[in-house]
């Protein structure tokens, strides 16, 4: 797990993220609520920056890479080109999401509506009846909780040994609160919520919600995540 609200896979050198949400911005701007139109940079700023720490060959996205199924209409040449400039340097898969369809493709790339590796399913949204190991996105978990007395909101990876889904890597991207039962739902018991800190992994429990008060003891740390 990756700080920056991402995977990275060493023995594929695979990158994996979700939920981009690309043209976020514009999607607003046409319905009357005028954002600075630099969301997609700072999302495609960011993730060049982990292709490149990372040395990753792959690039695989999660679904709603783009805001909706008209995102593609509205991007301008130079995201244009930095899409089709990824879709270049590494293979980069695009799985359908609900917000996003096929879209993708047009830059480049490869689409599917899912991915296989190694018996792990790749996917949007995490599916019930699914009894392979899985990873997805679609839910933006987000931590929120005090501590010491302050209130402490961060996006988060939520998992159990058998199920893990990443937050959104989009810079406009919302969060839904990771005890939230939408989330809770796609597990068969307790789960765990999961954030990089200070370079190293930080796992709250979960079981169905988070507990406002927060203590050390509640905190299990992983060193050199």
């Amino acid at each position: 797990m990756l700080a920056d609200r991402a995977l990275y896979w060493p023995r594929h050198r695979a990158l994996i993220v979700a939920d981009l949400h690309l043209e976020k911005a514009s999607w607003y701007a046409m319905s009357g609520q005028p954002l600075p139109p630099y969301d997609s940079h700072d999302t495609l700023d960011r993730l060049a920056a982990l292709a490149a720490e990372t040395g990753a060959q792959a690039i695989w996205c999660l679904g709603d890479s783009f805001h909706d199924r008209e995102a593609a209409g509205r991007i301008v040449p130079e995201v244009a080109a930095r899409l089709a400039g990824q879709a270049a340097s590494a293979r980069l898969i695009w799985i359908a999401g609900n917000h996003d369809g096929l879209s993708g493709g047009a830059w480049g790339g490869e689409v599917a509506d899912e991915l296989v590796v190694d018996d792990i399913v790749f996917r949007h949204q995490s599916l019930a009846s699914e009894t392979r190991a899985e990873i997805s996105g679609h839910f933006h978990p987000k931590l929120r909780m005090h501590v010491r007395g302050r209130h402490v909101s961060r996006a988060c990876f939520a998992g159990d040994e058998r199920r893990l889904i990443l937050p959104a890597f989009g810079a406009l991207t919302g969060g839904l609160a990771v005890g939230d039962p939408a989330i809770a739902q796609n597990f068969a018991g307790a789960y765990q919520a999961m954030l990089v800190a200070r370079g190293r992994l930080l796992r709250f429990p979960c079981a169905g919600r988070i507990a406002d008060d927060v203590t050390a003891s509640d905190i299990a740390v992983t060193p050199g995540a």
